[in-house]
């Protein structure tokens, strides 16, 4: 089993924490940094081997991780000279294997990967995405009207819920062969690509624990709740 890790980013939003460090350095709940938690996770969950996408700070994470013995887990590295979106970095990457794991660096979840992984193959999907229910809060009062300007509908500040990319996802290798090599590409174009072409793309619902640490409103969730998290995201106390 292997995984992709996109660690690369510049963690802009995290700032000032991602001033002296990389994103997926940051510690959590003072402890453990954001990809030690994904490392430890995903060797749990059976993964042999990982491949770190690095860009900014690379030798900075490149030192702290390291072969990834500490972990009992291969880990790799490939090196982005440029900035090529999430989809453009496994361009790079000469030997993936038929199907593998995808994901962001900053991800906190108690997300099963490996039943992820299987159903993916199971299914023979060119991509399977983890998906998670998240609901928008509107903080103003919105109306709606018709075409003579005239108020037909007020909601007071209404929330909306919406099924949103955890930023884990599978794949087959055939579904980024045939992209430019070192060319940006996003997640974005590679879903409506898909869909346009008819790929078999597949949405796996998870209704667990998800955060997305680039956000500094889930980074500061998982800092509060850390503590009582640790068990359910199989941490030891």
């Amino acid at each position: 089993m292997r995984a992709v890790i996109l660690a690369g980013g510049r963690g802009t939003r995290l700032k000032p924490y991602t001033i002296t460090l990389p994103k997926p350095l940051v510690p959590v709940g003072g402890e453990l940094p954001i990809l030690e938690i994904i490392i430890r996770q995903l060797g749990k969950a059976g993964v042999e081997r990982i491949t770190m996408a690095v860009n900014h700070m690379a030798n900075l994470i490149m030192a702290f991780f390291g072969d990834g013995s500490r972990w009992n887990i291969k880990i790799d590295y490939s090196l982005e000279e440029a900035a090529l979106g999430t989809i453009g970095p496994l361009t790079l990457i000469p030997d993936l294997p038929d199907d593998f794991l995808v994901m962001n660096g900053d991800i906190l979840s108690d997300l099963d990967y490996a039943e992820l992984y299987r159903s993916h193959r199971q299914a023979q999907n060119d991509v399977t995405v983890a998906v998670f229910k998240r609901t928008v809060q509107i903080d103003f009062g919105v109306l709606k009207y018709d075409a003579k300007f005239r108020a037909t509908e007020f909601m007071e500040k209404p929330s909306y819920h919406f099924d949103v990319s955890m930023g884990v996802y599978c794949l087959k290798r055939r579904a980024v062969d045939h992209l430019v090599k070192g060319q940006p590409y996003g997640f974005d174009r590679l879903m409506i690509d898909g869909i346009k072409n008819g790929h078999k793309i597949g949405v796996r619902p998870f209704n667990g624990f998800w955060l997305d640490l680039g956000r500094p409103e889930d980074f500061d969730i998982a800092n509060e709740k850390y503590q009582q998290l640790k068990t359910q995201l199989g941490l030891p106390e």
